[in-house]
C-alpha cells in the first residue's frame, strides 16, 4: 500500500479543483521518496485518494496559487501576425529605413547560394512572419535589436 508521510508543498494549476502536491510517499516496493504528484477529486488511485484526505484534514495549509508561465519572446514573435510585403516595406520606410539599405543587406550576404535564396524571397515572397530568417538577417544588417523589430513588426500590422 502506498503511505503519504508529509506534505511538502500544494500548487494550485490551471485546473480547478486540481493540485501539484509536492509529498513524501512510501511506494508498493517500500521505497520512500519525494515528487510531485497530480491530485484530481475524482482519482482513486495510488495516493490520490490519500492526498485528497489530507487536503481535506487540513484547510488552513498554503495553496500556492497558480501563476500561468508567461511565453518567451520567441513564442511571443512566433505569434505575431504575418505581414504582407507591402506592410513590411512600409513598415521599414515608415521607420526610416531604406529599401536599397534591405537590398544591400541582402548583396552582403556571403554565401551566394544564400544570397540568391533570400533575393528571391525578399523580392517575390507576398507574406512574411516574424521569425523568418530573413527577418534577422536584415534586421542584423540594420543594427536593429529584436524588441525594435518587434515594435515596427507590430507597427507595420496596421499599415
Amino acid at each position: 500500500m502506498t503511505t503519504l508521510h508529509k506534505v511538502h508543498s500544494v500548487k494550485a494549476t490551471a485546473t480547478s479543483g486540481v493540485y501539484e502536491v509536492d509529498a513524501t510517499i512510501t511506494t508498493l516496493d517500500e521505497d520512500v521518496r519525494r515528487d510531485i504528484f497530480i491530485s484530481r477529486q475524482d482519482d482513486p488511485y495510488g495516493i490520490g485518494p490519500s492526498v485528497r484526505q489530507w487536503l481535506e484534514m487540513n484547510p488552513e495549509f498554503p495553496i500556492i496559487p497558480y501563476e500561468p508561465e508567461l511565453p518567451t519572446p520567441e513564442e511571443v514573435r512566433a505569434r505575431m501576425p504575418s505581414l504582407t510585403a507591402r506592410q513590411l516595406r512600409l513598415g521599414l520606410i515608415t521607420n526610416g529605413y531604406s529599401l536599397s539599405a534591405v537590398d544591400t543587406a541582402i548583396a552582403a550576404i556571403p554565401d551566394p547560394n544564400q544570397r540568391e535564396y533570400r533575393k528571391v524571397e525578399w523580392d517575390y515572397a507576398t507574406s512574411f512572419n516574424r521569425m523568418h530568417p530573413l527577418i534577422a538577417t536584415v534586421g542584423a544588417a540594420l543594427r536593429l535589436s529584436d524588441t525594435q523589430i518587434d515594435a515596427m513588426w507590430l507597427a507595420a500590422v496596421s499599415l
